[in-house]
This record gives structure tokens, C-alpha cells and sequence, in this order.
């Protein structure tokens, strides 16, 4: 059990890295989208002229080749997030893996007589991938073929073979054996697609309901958090049914965010599609916006109001900091951290709040697209969008803040809950990060997680070193506090979550150094 979950954390994790390629591709989109539109270029002539236009079709048409190859993009990210002895050859091999699977999948639909030959393709859950028509995967293809190739390389990496067979052993091994699983699995995927297809399909009448899916997806989503496994649930509903079908212009499109990419991207605020977006922007960006540039400011408020009067001055840059890097950065963890473990209770309250403002967003059609939730992605996609209705993720915003307000600043105060600023002992330990010590940073975190001898496997997330130790009774909470984290758990027995935000990969590194890894 212990380790399917860890497997499964592992997986969630590897997810990150396509999507956070996708991030700034979609930011580049919504620009190019939004100055390309009617309105904006009677609001802004010189948006009209020639050579403007040209350089905005040119960032479109770059940002597209991205979206257009997406299963690639997670093939790759999930090999490189899954594997564990040779990143490099994995990678190569999922690209491998991941063109047999759709040519196969071709061989079968041809050599059944399923291929489509006439009409719209997609209806009948086809699609052209690569120049090849073939069974319509979408990222779940890609993630099959990371998946075979992370194994294969896990596995056979140091395979050993008679003399005559050589030059075939070893690492060279692992891209001819992923090629080969994925023939299996490019014979076996059309059989039992329709059935996969189904199960999501009875998940989305469940989470396409206008009140409860609101609740599943708001809370379920933040009670994922501490597990990692936000992400998973984040793919599900972009890219599966479970997301929803939804067909534009005779197009069927699987998962919102596909659908909401053609309408916000290419189609427009004109388009009488364009009344379809709150029901697909309801499980995207605009309930982050409201987390982010309003609820954490007023969490952020009322534990600096909460905070003993000494210890104030040193809550206010770790509150500051946390806030900000949501703000700006889409990234909740170093908040949530600070009373997800020590008030859980709080946490709920919060979550449930957020879904029911995700509630009243949808009510009041708001349309205000994509997956981040910055102050960037509010303007671009919202401010600038004609017909988001964004004034109503304000309104919603401050509600929700003033309640957020007021409940923390009571709870904290009623069950004396050691938010930043309340704390036994006061220390400044955050500085480390912020002055960016992270060779101090590293050195307290090895001496914390027991020395050298106890560190087993050393990774880190967007937010979060991730780390196998051997003994738990050697691990010193107080020594990892002093290295400037903003929160320790154990999701399992033998692994170790430290929380530091968005400078984690610089801690990882420096933590890899001085082991010699």
C-alpha cells in the first residue's frame, strides 16, 4: 500500500512539468487572442496594422504547435517525472513509445474496418495525431507511453545479454522493449476504450451538476493538496470525459480545456459559443483567482493581525512572501501550509467557502478562461476578454474575503492555533530563503533529515523536496524549521515533505551538491 502510494504521488508530481509549460504558452495565447479581436483593435487601431497583426498570428501560430501536440509534451513529462535510473533514455524512449502506440492503433482500425474515411473524423473518436489518424487518446496516450517507458528504464537500464547480442544490452535495450509494450497496449487500448470512455462519462453527470460538481471538484481538490495529488485530479478534468464532451462547429472535444481553448483562443467573445465558457471555466482559473488575489490577502490579515505584537515584524515577511507567491505566482501551498496541519478544521471551512463561491461564479456566468490564477492571467484573460463578466470574480473575491477575514482572525484567536507570528518561540529563520543561503539552507536540511546516511531519494516539486529517509527517529523538525521551511509532513512511513515554495528547486540543488549526487 505504501507503495502504490507513493507511486501515485510520484505520478501526480510528473504531471507538473507539461503543465507548467503550458502556463506561459496559454499566457502568449490569450494575448495573441485578445489584441487579434474585433473590439480590442476599434478600442486600439494600431492593433490593426499589418505588421502588428503579423507578429501576434506568429505567436499564435507557435503557441498552437504546442497545444496541437500536448500528448507529446505529457509522453515526455512522464517519463522523466516516473523514472528513476536514467531520466535521459526515458524521455527518448516515451517519443518512441508514444509513435508506435498511434501508428498501431492506426494498423488496427484499418485492418477492422473502423477507420474513418469519410466525414468529420473526430465524431466517431478519431483524430489525426502526427499525420497519423488514429484512435482519440489525447493525453491519455501520452501518458501510457511515459508510463511504459519510465518502466522499461526502471527495469532494464542494466539488462544483460549473451555476447552475440550485445550491443543491444544495457540502456540501448530500454527503447526497443518500450517500443515493443506499446505495440501490446496499441492492440489492446481500442478494445476497451468505450469502456473507459463510460466510466468518466457517469463521472461527469456527478461533477457537470451545477451545485454538487461545484462542491466535489472545489473541496476534493483542496483536500488533495497535502497528498499531492491535485494535479492528477486537475488532468482528469481537463483531458478525459470526466470533464465533460462538448462539440463546436461539428468538432467534439473531450475535457474543458480543449473546448475552452477553441472558443477562447480561436473563436472569441463574438461567437455563439461563447455562451458555453462558464460552463467549462468553472473548473478552471477563475475560482484560483478568487483564492489567490483575494482570500489568501485577507488569511494573510488576519494572522498578521493574530500574531503576537513582538513576533510581528517577523510573521510579516513569511505572510508577505507566502501571499505574494500566490499572487503572482499561482502557487497556494506555502499559504496553505501554514494552518493545512495545525487547524484542519479551518482548512475544511475554507475549502467548502471556496466552492461555494465557485457556486456563485457560475450562476453569474462568469467567463473567464485558462488554469492559472494570477493577477497576469486575471487581466489578460478576464479584463481584456470582452463578455468574461471578470467584475463578478471581484465581487465574489471580496465576499469571500471578508468572511475568510473574520473566520480565521476568530478561529485563531478561539483554539490558539500557531499560525506565523504565534509560535512558542519566534525565530527569523526565513531569511535564509528570502537572501537565498541555500548552501546554509542545504546543510541544515541534511543535519535535519539525519545526515547523509539517512537520506535515501532526493526530488523536489513546484513547492515541496520530497525525500526517502531510512530512519524516522534521526529526523530533527526544529533544525529542518530553522532552514527557512514553511511547513514538515509525512505523507508516508519513509518519506518526508519539506515545504519552501518556489525556491525549492534551488534547495534541492544545493542539497544534492554537498551529498555528491
Amino acid at each position: 500500500m505504501k507503495k502504490y502510494s507513493e507511486q501515485i504521488q510520484r505520478f501526480g508530481r510528473s504531471l507538473l512539468l507539461p503543465i507548467g509549460v503550458m502556463a506561459p504558452v496559454g499566457l502568449l495565447l490569450g494575448i495573441s487572442g485578445a489584441f487579434s479581436q474585433k473590439y480590442m483593435i476599434e478600442l486600439l487601431p494600431f492593433l490593426g496594422n499589418p505588421a502588428v497583426s503579423q507578429i501576434f498570428i506568429g505567436i499564435r501560430t507557435m503557441s498552437d504547435v504546442i497545444f496541437n501536440n500536448l500528448p507529446l509534451l505529457f509522453a515526455m513529462g512522464v517519463a522523466y517525472g516516473m523514472s528513476r535510473k536514467d531520466k535521459g533514455i526515458a524521455v527518448f524512449s516515451s517519443v518512441l513509445a508514444y509513435l508506435i502506440l498511434m501508428i498501431v492503433m492506426n494498423i488496427w482500425l484499418t485492418n477492422t474496418g473502423n477507420l474513418i474515411k469519410e466525414g468529420n473524423i473526430a465524431v466517431g473518436g478519431q483524430a489525426m495525431v502526427l499525420g497519423i489518424q488514429t484512435v482519440n487518446v489525447n493525453v491519455f496516450g501520452g501518458i501510457i507511453a511515459g508510463l511504459i517507458a519510465s518502466w522499461a528504464t526502471d527495469k532494464y537500464y542494466d539488462l544483460q545479454l549473451p555476447m552475440a547480442f550485445a550491443f543491444f544490452a544495457g540502456r540501448k535495450s530500454v527503447p526497443l522493449i518500450s517500443m515493443g509494450v506499446a505495440i501490446v497496449f496499441g492492440l489492446i487500448i481500442p478494445f476497451f476504450w468505450e469502456y473507459l470512455i463510460a466510466f468518466f462519462a457517469s463521472m461527469s453527470g456527478l461533477l457537470l451538476s451545477p451545485i454538487l460538481g461545484q462542491i466535489l471538484n472545489g473541496v476534493i481538490n483542496r483536500l488533495l493538496i497535502p497528498f499531492g495529488l491535485h494535479h492528477v485530479w486537475n488532468a482528469m478534468l481537463r483531458f478525459t470525459e470526466a470533464g465533460g464532451v462538448y462539440l463546436i462547429n461539428g468538432v467534439e472535444y473531450i475535457g474543458y480545456l480543449d473546448a475552452m481553448n477553441e472558443i477562447l483562443f480561436n473563436l472569441g467573445p463574438d461567437s455563439e459559443y461563447w455562451a458555453m465558457m462558464p460552463e467549462l471555466t468553472r473548473f478552471g482559473a477563475q475560482n484560483q483567482m478568487v483564492r489567490a488575489l483575494f482570500v489568501f490577502p485577507a488569511i494573510g490579515l488576519a494572522m498578521y493581525h493574530t500574531a503576537y505584537n513582538e513576533n510581528k515584524a517577523m510573521a510579516k515577511g513569511l505572510i508577505i512572501t507566502s501571499v505574494a507567491t500566490a499572487f503572482f505566482g499561482n502557487v497556494t501551498e506555502p499559504l496553505e501550509f501554514t494552518f493545512l496541519f495545525i487547524a484542519p478544521g479551518l482548512f475544511l471551512i475554507y475549502s467548502v467557502l471556496g466552492a461555494i463561491g465557485g457556486i456563485a461564479l457560475y450562476f453569474m456566468n462568469t467567463a473567464v478562461g485558462y488554469i492559472r490564477g494570477t493577477i497576469f492571467d486575471f487581466i489578460i484573460f478576464g479584463v481584456m476578454f470582452k463578455n468574461s463578466n471578470w467584475i463578478n470574480i471581484v465581487i465574489v473575491g471580496v465576499i469571500e474575503a471578508v468572511l475568510i477575514y473574520f473566520i480565521f482572525k476568530w478561529w485563531i484567536v478561539k483554539f490558539n492555533v500557531p499560525t506565523p507570528g504565534r509560535e512558542d518561540s519566534a525565530g527569523t529563520d526565513n531569511i535564509l530563503i528570502t537572501e537565498r543561503r541555500f548552501d546554509e539552507v542545504a546543510a541544515l536540511v541534511i543535519e535535519g533529515l539525519g545526515g547523509a546516511s539517512n537520506i535515501g531519494n532526493v526530488e523536489n516539486c513546484i513547492t515541496r523536496l520530497r525525500v526517502d529517509f531510512k530512519d524516522k527517529t534521526k529526523i530533527n523538525n526544529d533544525l529542518l524549521k530553522k532552514s527557512g521551511c514553511s511547513g514538515v509532513f509525512f505523507p508516508s512511513s519513509g518519506h518526508i515533505h519539506v515545504v519552501y515554495g518556489p525556491m525549492v528547486e534551488f534547495v534541492r540543488n544545493a542539497v544534492d551538491d554537498q551529498l555528491g549526487r
